[in-house]
């Protein structure tokens, strides 16, 4: 059970409209109530609503922007997240509002972080930009009624989270049908990550667009370290691959720099075909064919909600989902098979 006003207010022998005014930090109270209050709090675990206080003072003019885990360099150079914190910004100028970020290298520290900006920083609201399963962060701003909107899929569906994202089932399902549609048959999926959501949903879109072909699915190669990248050669080798299908444009750069090292041409012996659009996309040649996410659309948009929520606007529904396009460049080409 949360713990609530009145009960600080028993523990601490005061009354309710004390310890508002200690959590409004009121002139008229003493700083001996003020630490008497507080170190009550601090022992209840109690933790004020800020963003409903700010709400009610008309006060809010901040958001956090939560990015995830920052523990690896590659997620520090994905370019997604700093498209998707200029949409967000630029959307939330036209609210009257501003941004702070939360960045950390682990979890705990990133969940520190959030707490403070809720606590302290007076933000009135938050958008996550990553899905992850059991999520600390998530459940603390459920716990307290803090607004929040979601950039990808919640993973308990039952849940009334308001989150704002592509169809990622789709859009595996339309990678796959693309290379097939161009003669491939021997496709493998690899991704970089096993915990986000965003992972499970493209890969089950794959699976499908195979199963639909009659195509044999294989199970998805994880690269994450040094020791893998024998596994993509074994992979190739064994399935007779003639397509890939990589998570996000910067891990399909990785892979063609690594297949390239065992002696393949891109496009010419193997296709890849990646997600995002982001500006790595036409960085080097061959340009990535890829599958455009929108990703100002969605930094937009999961703006607008949070907005609306902050507000405490009536929204209708919980699921927003941007349009996305495939964008035709270089690293996919008809594969022609030899007549029997």
């Amino acid at each position: 059970m949360a713990i609530t006003v009145k009960d600080v207010a028993h523990a601490a022998g005061v009354a309710t409209s004390t310890v508002s005014r200690v959590i409004n930090d009121h002139p008229s109270i003493s700083q001996a109530t003020k630490k008497k209050v507080q170190k009550v709090m601090d022992e209840l675990g109690y933790v004020p609503n800020i963003s409903a206080r700010n709400l009610g003072k008309r006060t809010t003019s901040a958001v956090g922007i939560i990015l995830p885990p920052l523990d690896s360099k590659e997620r520090l150079a994905n370019p997604f997240f700093l498209e998707i914190i200029e949409a967000i910004n630029g959307e939330a100028r036209t609210h009257n509002l501003t941004t702070a970020l939360a960045i950390a290298k682990d979890i705990h520290t990133l969940f520190e972080n959030v707490k403070a900006m809720h606590t302290e920083k007076q933000v009135g609201g938050f958008i996550i930009t990553y899905s992850v399963i059991d999520d600390p962060i998530i459940e603390y701003l459920r716990k307290y009624s803090i607004p929040f909107v979601l950039i990808g899929q919640p993973y308990d569906a039952l849940s009334n989270t308001v989150y704002v994202d592509n169809d990622n089932q789709l859009l595996g399902l339309q990678a796959t049908d693309y290379l097939i549609k161009n003669g491939h048959q021997n496709i493998l999926f690899i991704t970089n990550t096993t915990t986000e959501n965003i992972f499970y949903e493209r890969y089950f879109g794959y699976q499908k667009g195979m199963m639909m072909a009659q195509l044999n699915a294989h199970h998805s190669l994880t690269l994450n370290a040094p020791d893998d990248y024998i596994k993509l050669e074994d992979k190739i080798q064994a399935t007779n691959t003639t397509a890939i299908i990589a998570l996000d444009d910067i891990f399909a750069l990785r892979i063609i720099q690594l297949i390239e090292l065992y002696g393949y041409r891109v496009p010419d012996d193997i296709s890849v075909i990646s997600f995002n659009n982001s500006i790595f996309s036409t960085l080097t040649h061959p340009y990535l064919t890829t599958l455009d996410i929108e990703t100002e659309k969605l930094g937009q948009m999961a703006m607008h909600k949070l907005a609306s929520l902050i507000k405490g606007d009536r929204i209708e529904g919980t699921r927003f989902v941007i349009p996305h396009k495939l964008i035709e460049r270089e690293t996919v080409i008809a594969k022609r098979h030899a007549s029997k």
